[in-house]
């Protein structure tokens, strides 16, 4: 029953953000009492930080799968990136704004309860590319995947909550850039010879 109030509370609050959604919202889709849920989370915030929970090991989950791929570091690094843009504005923008402006700490913990997983797949696959000389050999992964992550952040999180900046061009300009700038003449070809990476 947890899992299955998790679920359907996750799903309710993707659609229609976080701020507004109600314990009695949030479940009358699964046709279960508020009570049920309480027997389970003590509030709305304990809840929602069990979605979370739930969202980002669904996203390490797709991250192994990209990377269990034959593509070469430099497409994999990217169709990373590029899905979790997909995932973090592919859905109602109430849910990461409400997220981002009303529960930075719990997404804040969230983000560091995954970092650490995240880190232990990115890093070997930047290593990789060095190794495989995708990427310049100077790079020092843990550095390069820290100057990555700021950049996300910077377009997924803004500190000017009222920006109204496009994310995409905001990801081809940062990230996108950055990551061109890790790669070498054999890793550029990659990303050039790649329709994905530029339409």
């Amino acid at each position: 029953m947890k899992e299955k109030i998790v679920e359907g509370a996750l799903e309710q609050f993707l659609k229609h953000g976080i701020r507004n959604m109600t314990i009695k919202k949030l479940v009358e889709p699964m046709g279960i009492s508020t009570k049920t849920v309480y027997k389970y989370f003590k509030s709305k915030e304990d809840l929602l930080a069990e979605c979370l929970r739930q969202l980002y090991s669904g996203y390490h989950n797709e991250f192994v799968a990209v990377l269990s791929t034959d593509d070469n570091p430099v497409n994999q690094l990217l169709i990373l990136f590029r899905a979790a843009m997909g995932k973090d504005f592919g859905v109602n923008q109430a849910f990461f704004h409400d997220l981002n402006y009303y529960y930075p700490e719990l997404q804040n913990a969230a983000i560091n309860r995954s970092g650490d997983s995240y880190g232990r797949l990115l890093i070997p696959l930047i290593q990789k590319g060095i190794n495989e000389g995708y990427f310049n050999s100077f790079i020092i992964p843990e550095v390069a995947l820290k100057g990555i992550v700021l950049l996300y952040t910077s377009i997924t999180r803004p500190e000017d909550k009222k920006r109204k900046s496009n994310p995409y061009e905001l990801f081809k300009n940062l990230v996108e850039v950055y990551i061109r700038g890790m790669c070498t003449e054999k890793g550029l070809k990659e990303i050039e010879n790649n329709p994905y990476h530029n339409d």
